[in-house]
């Protein structure tokens, strides 16, 4: 039991979460709810599922939200010459801007904290200079509100960019060997240089898919609210880190599952999406400040959960 919570702790807490839930309130598991509370999150679970290779290596991305709120204000801008170049332009900027964090990170071996704390402010800058610290309405006529509000076969398009992407980054991780290059990273760099892995191409990698996630993340983004918005994904970093630990992947890298990652996405949007019924019915008041707080709380007590030490201090010694 003990071995399966750990593994699974997050699944066995969702499930038990939507079992609560739906007893307690009156449509929550209603195919309304569920469309759109799996149109609103796909961009959080896109830019987890980056971020989700970036841990195992043992780094860290900061800069995804930045990136985000740039590819929206991007998508709009571009969104007059069609659908395809507000898709791609985003998104390749956004995996230039990833490339060139794992280019620093690699080459002059400075901390992905520093080098990604740098480039969120790049990110955010560029944003609002494209902008000029406006939101930029976007042009539906060429077909770029379908991305992030239309549907295919009764599920929102950006589910089904989720489910393909967590699929295709799943198989990458098991079968690829870049995959299993970026758990040995993370397990110990040094080690994986002795073995002529390719260390430096693998984070050029990982924070180029970062960037590219984040970007797709930002134009879902536009999409859905039909406009860029320079000032949005704030905190969205941290939203994903709360993901991928969630899931049981490792802060310090070498361990981690793309799959339980999207469990950790829909568990911590159900928790908030549950925040928010009980605000319907009156029965607590919580703010989306509050549910910053919350979040970081969240976040906080899985890293706590997952330190040694710490696990060693609730263990109850014989005699005691």
């Amino acid at each position: 039991m003990q071995n399966l919570l750990r593994q699974h702790g997050a699944l066995v807490a969702l499930v038990l979460l939507l079992l609560f839930a739906g007893l307690r309130y009156q449509g929550f598991l209603g195919e309304y709810n569920l469309e759109s509370f799996l149109r609103y999150n796909a961009m959080f679970g896109l830019i987890a599922l980056g971020m989700t290779f970036v841990i195992i290596t043992g780094g860290i991305d900061l800069s995804v939200g930045s990136m985000a709120a740039f590819a929206s204000v991007i998508a709009a801008l571009v969104s007059p010459h069609g659908v395809w170049l507000a898709l791609l332009v985003p998104v390749l900027l956004c995996a230039a801007l990833g490339f060139l964090n794992g280019f620093v990170i690699s080459r002059f071996k400075v901390m992905p904290f520093v080098v990604t704390l740098g480039m969120f402010l790049i990110a955010r800058g560029l944003a609002l200079i494209a902008s000029g610290k406006q939101t930029v309405l976007v042009n539906t006529e060429g077909g770029v509100g379908n991305l992030g509000q239309g549907d295919f076969l009764g599920l929102p398009i950006p589910a089904w960019m989720l489910l393909v992407l967590f699929a295709v980054g799943a198989l990458f991780l098991a079968k690829a060997p870049y995959g299993r290059y970026a758990l040995t990273i993370g397990g110990n760099e040094e080690a994986a240089r002795l073995m002529g892995i390719p260390v430096e191409k693998v984070k050029l990698l990982v924070y180029t898919l970062s960037g590219a996630l984040a970007g797709l993340a930002g134009v879902i983004l536009a999409s859905q609210f039909s406009a860029g918005q320079p000032t949005e994904g704030v905190g969205w970093e941290l939203t994903a880190i709360a993901s991928v630990v969630v899931g049981g992947t490792l802060l310090t890298g070498g361990r981690g599952s793309v799959l339980n990652t999207l469990v950790g996405v829909i568990l911590l949007g159900m928790i908030f999406t549950v925040l928010n019924f009980e605000n319907g019915l009156g029965h607590i008041n919580i703010n989306s400040y509050w549910q910053t707080v919350i979040r970081g709380l969240f976040l906080l007590a899985v890293v706590l959960l997952q330190s040694p030490a710490f696990r060693g201090r609730l263990r109850i010694r014989p005699g005691t």
